[in-house]
């Protein structure tokens, strides 16, 4: 295949306007991801936008297993709450309301 660049589980990006660090979430125009590593602004960071990750998620929701999950950027947290917000993969397991950590299946667009 003459045209097959690479795997596609990780993009580099070019941090913009403050550093990041490694696990950070990050929203990169329609794409989101998780960095690999830390990095100043300036410099390249390796993005994650395949796989299962641990994300803030909004206390108060309680989302089934494989429900929707949507990043609200504002509030850099995980959601079931669609309006306004990107989404991003799914619940792997049901989460109670009050836990404020949830693992995610990326769905890498």
């Amino acid at each position: 295949m003459n045209n097959y660049v690479q795997k596609g589980d990780t993009v580099t990006h070019t941090v913009a306007g403050t550093a990041v660090i490694s696990g950070q979430s990050l929203l990169i125009g329609s794409l989101f991801g998780v960095c690999a590593t830390a990095a100043a602004v300036g410099e390249q960071v390796e993005v994650c936008v395949a796989g299962v990750f641990t994300l803030a998620k909004k206390s108060a929701d309680t989302p089934a297993a494989f429900a929707k999950a949507y990043w609200d950027d504002t509030n850099k947290e995980v959601t079931t709450t669609a309006s306004g917000n990107s989404l991003v993969g799914v619940f792997t397991e049901a989460v109670a309301s009050g836990v404020t950590t949830a693992a995610v299946r990326l769905n890498g667009v």
